[in-house]
Formats: structure tokens, sequence, C-alpha cells
């Protein structure tokens, strides 16, 4: 019968044992290939972003008669016949409707074609703009956010861990976790939206959060087989990620779950779209955020340090006195 406790002292003692330095390879095509692909989608496919990021014009009608979307995008091709419209339902009850930029007779002639098609009172349609400058301000902070964010998190490590190449496979991690995300993002459709970026940055600091903990016990490891020849350094970084597997599972999903249920019922239920955006990010991450600890950064690092002169001669010595146990037995 499958002990959950059993497995995890088998883990922690080494009786089994996952090969994620072993087979780094594999694990490096499989990243690599999910990275091409994230990095494609929005190639092909293209990015949606909000109006917050692109500019425009936007109004709400509230409660229509009907919250059919074609009925919006009628309305304001009466005004603009070539204009590009995003209808969406919020809260069940209300319409929100999203255009290109617009003067301001334009969208007094749209908000009176709207209150006509959706039968409400002219003053139930509020309008707003979103200049380019506006937006393009909100995606410089971001980016500014984002580096600031990784240029600290190198250094801070690598004061902790007193070696770049955590640092470095750290921030490779996290890299890897933010280009999945966003190429999941606009695989599904999902639009990003400042919510969202908000997001992108809490889930880094998840990830980073657990990269942390796994690299702490490779330090532990590490050190302390430095002066034994019973482990090389490979399977020292092995054995420290399988010793945290479980903690990393557990902790996962202790965070997806409330997560989980702050998007499925709360987002999608009573359609709180603010919501939506975060717990999607948020959610989405935690998942990449957890194989990208185990299957990249951990073996990563142990690719970075494995051909040091010191580890390489340790390692040869630990092979050597394996062989001769092999010879003499």
């Amino acid at each position: 019968m499958f002990s959950m406790n059993e497995f995890g002292n088998n883990l922690y003692s080494g009786k089994t044992s996952f090969p994620f330095v072993g087979r780094r390879r594999l694990w490096f095509v499989i990243a690599i290939l999910l990275v091409l692909g994230s990095v494609l989608v929005p190639l092909t496919k293209g990015v949606q972003f909000s109006i917050e990021f692109t500019g425009g014009s936007q109004f709400m009608v509230v409660d229509p008669v009907t919250t059919d979307q074609d009925v919006a995008t009628d309305a304001v091709r009466t005004v603009v016949p070539d204009a590009t419209t995003k209808v969406v339902v919020v809260n069940k009850k209300d319409v929100r409707v999203q255009t290109d930029q617009m003067t301001t007779q334009q969208t007094q002639e749209v908000k009176a074609a709207l209150a006509e098609a959706y039968q409400v009172q002219p003053d139930e349609v509020a309008d707003s703009f979103i200049g380019p400058a506006w937006g393009e301000n909100v995606t410089r902070q971001s980016l500014w956010g984002l580096a600031i964010f990784l240029a600290l998190t190198f250094l801070i490590l690598a004061i902790y861990f007193r070696t770049w190449k955590m640092s470095a496979a750290a921030i490779i991690g996290l890299l890897d976790v933010l280009v999945i995300t966003v190429g999941i993002y606009s695989l599904a459709g999902f639009e990003i939206s400042p919510a969202a970026v908000i997001g992108f940055l809490t889930i880094l600091a998840y990830s980073l959060y657990d990269t942390t903990v796994v690299f702490d016990k490779v330090r532990e490891n590490t050190t302390e087989d430095a002066n034994q020849t019973t482990r090389t350094f490979g399977e020292s970084v092995n054995l420290a990620v399988n010793q945290t597997l479980v903690r990393s599972i557990n902790t996962s999903v202790v965070a997806a779950l409330p997560v989980g249920a702050i998007l499925f019922i709360g987002a999608f239920w009573f359609g709180a779209e603010t919501l939506t955006d975060i717990s999607l990010s948020i959610f989405v991450g935690i998942l990449v955020a957890t194989y990208s600890t185990l299957f990249v950064a951990a073996p990563l690092y142990a690719a970075f340090r494995e051909k040091e002169p010191a580890l390489a001669a340790h390692d040869a010595k630990v092979r050597a006195q394996r062989e001769r146990a092999v010879a003499s037995a």
C-alpha cells in the first residue's frame, strides 16, 4: 500500500531517486522546446494586450436588455465602419466595448448608437479614453519592474549562496517560468493586463522562494559531501532535489488550491475580471515554477559547476573508489 510518509523518507534517504541531474540533457531539450514554442506562439498568433497597454476608447453599457456581443459590434460600425472592437460581458449583466482611439464626436455618436441598440438611456453608457502615452508608460514601468526584480534577485542570491553560478541558474529558471507562462497565455488567447503583469511578478517571487529552498539544501549537501567520497557533486545535487521534492509538491498544491478556487469560483462564476487576470497568471505560474525548479534550475546549477577543477577531481576520486570496490568484490 502506498504511503506518502514512506515515499518521502525513501526520497530523503536516497533509497528512491528521480534522475533530475542524471537525465538533465533530456530535461534541457524539453525545456528548450517549451521555451521555443512559447516564443513562437506570440509571434504567430500574437499577444492580446489590454487597453491599458494599447490605448483606445472604452464604453460600458450598464444593465442592457440583452448582452449579445454582436449588437455592440454592429452599433459601433454604424458610426465607424472599419472599427476594431472587443466586446466583453462583465458581471454577467453589463457590456464593455473597447475600440480604437476615437474622436470626441465619434465617441458621442457611438454612445448614442450603443444606447439605442441596447435600449438603455444615454447616461447609462459610460465612456473613457486611454491614450497611447499612458499605455507606453504602463509598459515601460512593467519592464522596469521586471528588470529591477531580476537584478536584485541575482545580487541577493549571489551574496547569500556565495556563488554567481547559483544566481545564474535561478535567473534562467525564472525567465523560463516567465516565458512559458506568457506562452500559455497567448496560446489560450488570454489577455495580458496590468493585473496579469502583477500576477507574473508575484509568481516570479514564488518561483524564487521555491528555488531558494531547493538550492539551500543543495548547498548543504554539497558542502557536507565535499570531504567524502560517497557521492559525486551531481549526485549530491540530485539527492537535495529529491529530498525537497515532497515539500515542493505539497507547497505547490497548497498554493494552487486557493488560487484555483479564486479563479474557477470567484472569477469565472461571479465574473470578477481583475481576479481572473491575477489568479490565472498565478495558477499557471505555480505549476510552471515547480517544474522549472526541479527540471531546469537545479540540474543547470550542477552543469555549471561539475567542470570546476576541484569538483572534477572529487568526482574522479569517487568513481575510482567505486571501481576499486567493484574490482575487489
